[in-house]
């Protein structure tokens, strides 16, 4: 299952090369850990924030429901069903508020007094969403959890109350399972974009400066991996990028998330390594795999479909014909005889 979940990320992620400049990720190669870690902060750091009033005007962009005017509220919203209230766009900035669907403010998912208000924190919209402002003061400055009995529950499900994760157990507010995965990602873009910038930030339940806590980033890979990247993350990514000019690595390449904070990467669910070399790549007629103790080769596009299957097992170096495939990205998931598998992302021109 973890591997299924991990293709499905890949391939809607890959979606989002179109709007990556050419190179972006450059250097990222073959990196883990705080190596990987600190190359992706020294990519996303050179940005340029909105103001904090600009946020309002900016939400236009990255935050507007598709075909109309209402806010893009993960505090409100019912995935495929009807929310229990709608935010118009402007016209239901708060101001103040008593309940819920009075009125939307700026949500900042990495709390402000994590940071001692950091002022440019305060303003990256890579974590700053539009949510109802009532939940939003609700859920305050607790970290993020699970909770089981809960003292207090949203409109849309989401609930206040004791931590259930082990390691913490004190108060937490827990999304609905639809935006763990958004949240996840938020959490970790800023613990990499403010990596070693943190001398001013304070401690918390969930972090310490830009480092979250084991027992939340435990959790946070667990969100991550059950929810995966979705098309609103990627059009949402996509548009702080041309306001903000960085990206979120982990809505483009959710692999990262493991390479950095997995102490697992590299082994599968049955502790099996596989090794492959694939070449050419990009490639134009023809892919080589080599092996050992390969068995298979199943080629998805990158909407899903599976478009080519190869037997390999017994051979050390197989070719796929990929001459007939229409231009674009494809992800290979390569099984070995003993039960593990990697996945690899092959671009046909």
């Amino acid at each position: 299952m973890k591997n299924l979940y991990l293709i499905l990320a890949l391939i809607i992620a890959a979606v989002t090369l179109q709007a990556q400049p050419q190179g972006y990720y450059n250097g990222t190669e073959g990196l883990t850990g705080n190596a990987l870690k600190t190359a992706l902060h020294n990519i996303i750091k050179n940005d340029d924030h909105a103001s904090y009033s600009g946020l309002w005007s900016a939400y236009y962009q990255t935050d507007k429901r598709p075909g109309t005017n209402y806010v893009w509220d993960i505090y409100s919203d019912v995935p495929n069903g009807t929310p229990p209230y709608q935010f118009v766009l402007g016209t239901d900035q708060c101001g103040s508020y008593s309940g819920e669907g009075d009125c939307y403010n700026r949500e900042h998912l990495w709390a402000q007094s994590w940071t001692n208000n950091d002022s440019d924190e305060k303003t990256d919209l890579h974590h700053v969403y539009p949510t109802d402002g009532y939940v939003n003061n609700r859920r305050g400055n607790y970290a993020f959890g699970e909770v089981s009995n809960a003292s207090w529950f949203s409109q849309n499900g989401g609930k206040l109350g004791g931590n259930t994760v082990s390691g913490y157990n004190g108060t937490v507010f827990e999304p609905i399972d639809e935006y763990k995965g958004d949240i996840a990602r938020a959490l970790m873009y800023v613990s990499v974009r403010y990596y070693q910038e943190d001398g001013s930030w304070s401690t918390s339940d969930m972090t310490n400066k830009s480092v979250i806590k084991d027992w939340a980033m435990t959790m946070l890979l667990r969100w991550h991996e059950e929810d995966p990247v979705s098309v609103k993350e990627i059009n949402r990514n996509n548009a702080v990028y041309n306001i903000q000019n960085n990206r979120n690595p982990f809505v483009d390449d959710p692999e990262f998330a493991a390479r950095i904070w997995d102490p697992h990467w590299g082994i599968n669910e049955n502790e099996y390594t596989v090794s492959v070399s694939v070449w050419p790549n990009p490639a134009t007629s023809t892919v080589n795999i080599a092996g050992e103790n390969l068995e298979a080769v199943y080629m998805y596009n990158a909407v899903g479909q599976l478009v080519m299957m190869l037997n390999i097992q017994d051979e050390e170096q197989s070719s796929i014909d990929v001459s007939s495939l229409n231009s674009g990205i494809y992800f290979m998931n390569v099984v070995s005889q003993n039960g593990g598998s990697i996945l690899k992302k092959v671009v046909v021109q």
